[in-house]
């Protein structure tokens, strides 16, 4: 039990609660963590929607992963009571018209201050006028969808929450990509759809592509997501039971290992240095019709990279040779996708979760063969120019 007991800690609680019930509950943020768990940051609280039962979702940060866990109001509060003094020495409440601060010094002092939101929305009247001079902005994805609530994309109200506003947006942009390479290859005529994610996470984009094939284009899809940390895997695949889900799980492995087959979607977004290799050449031999990548790590090819005389001044410089080795990775990567029956793009894409790296590269599967000896013999030159000896995604296409 907590041993704190006072009038301030009633008052925060009943804060809590009220703001839950009155459905202004924005987030809760419990830090300055002193238990005994030494992996564990803080704890993140936000409103949940999940058949129609209102909840509060916990998400545990810890120092490698994310755990998430709802619960009803009533275990929450008990859960505050337990930890506060105990485990937490900071409560952050905000709602939409409030921000608490509830704290407790080294000495046992508490503190309770309470002040307006300065962030609340703007008043309606404003509003109106607003929405006559915006445009509004498409959107692939609908907030409304219940897998963004239970992700914690939105809140309760299906709105937006502001920490997640750049994975919102990312999620929308790669469903734009997505989607146009569908039209493209004429996916969304095939009865059934089969896609593999290779390295999921909390699966944002897994679930993202199950719904719009699912709700949007009404195929029936199979969405397996690849996972090697078993606490997500699981995660989510409570997640998609929760939510009644057809036709998506979660499965324990990497893409080195992992057997497939038949797959006409294969995404792999962040596969560090070769598996990146491993995920194309998966990709081409179950000759999926989109291949998504987002490379990083690109580890194989510098120590190879020999810089010719005419770049040597260039190349002295260490970052100079990084961005080099990751072009020419790159490089070879799209032209042996051209070369085994790919129409290939190489572009920009939004920054994704915890880096900074933002590269996509997209083949298309060609509904037509045609004579791929030129690319061929670039990529022999360009290995000789700059005197490679082996790029991973080359040897496995040739085994």
């Amino acid at each position: 039990m907590s041993i704190i007991d006072s009038a301030q800690m009633q008052e925060f609680l009943q804060e809590c609660s009220a703001a839950f019930t009155g459905d202004t509950f924005q987030r809760l943020v419990l830090s300055k963590y002193q238990g005994n768990d030494t992996e564990l940051n803080r704890i993140t609280l936000r409103p949940l929607m999940i058949k129609e039962q209102r909840l509060l979702s916990f998400l545990y940060e810890y120092r490698t992963n994310h755990v998430t866990k709802n619960v009803c109001l009533k275990d929450a509060l008990q859960r505050f009571n337990e930890w506060l003094g105990v485990d937490f020495f900071n409560a952050h409440l905000l709602t939409d018209d409030w921000e608490i601060q509830f704290s407790i010094a080294s000495k046992g002092k508490l503190k309770l201050k309470k002040y307006r939101n300065k962030n609340t929305a703007i008043k309606k009247s404003d509003a109106a006028k607003n929405v006559t001079h915006d445009r509004a902005k498409k959107r692939f994805v609908a907030q409304d969808r219940p897998y963004l609530n239970a992700l914690g994309v939105t809140d309760a109200k299906g709105e937006i929450i502001p920490a997640m506003s750049r994975k919102w947006k990312q999620i929308n942009k790669f469903i734009e990509v997505l989607s146009r390479a569908i039209n493209q290859t004429g996916l969304h005529e095939r009865g059934e759809v089969h896609i593999a994610d290779f390295g999921s996470g909390k699966a944002y984009l897994t679930f993202a592509v199950h719904d719009y094939f699912a709700d949007q284009l009404n195929v029936k899809t199979q969405v397996t997501g690849v996972e090697l940390r078993q606490g997500l895997v699981d995660l989510c695949n409570k997640t998609a039971t929760e939510l009644s889900l057809d036709g998506i799980n979660f499965e324990q492995g990497d893409v080195q290992h992992f057997k497939a087959q038949g797959i006409n979607i294969m995404i792999a977004l962040h596969a560090c240095d070769v598996a990146t290799d491993y995920a194309l050449h998966m990709g081409i031999r179950t000759g999926a019709e989109i291949i998504m990548c987002s490379p990083c790590c690109h580890k194989q090819i510098r120590p190879q990279l020999k810089s010719p005389t005419l770049l040597a001044p260039l190349l002295q410089h260490g970052i100079h040779l990084g961005q080099e080795a990751e072009m020419l990775t790159d490089g070879l990567r799209a032209l042996l996708l051209e070369a085994h029956g790919y129409d290939t793009q190489v572009f920009e894409f939004v920054s994704l979760e915890h880096t900074s790296k933002n590269k996509m590269i997209l083949a298309q599967k060609r509904k037509k063969p045609r004579d791929n000896s030129d690319i061929l013999k670039q990529i022999n030159a360009l290995k000789t120019f700059y005197g490679i000896q082996e790029h991973c995604l080359e040897t496995l296409l040739a085994s």
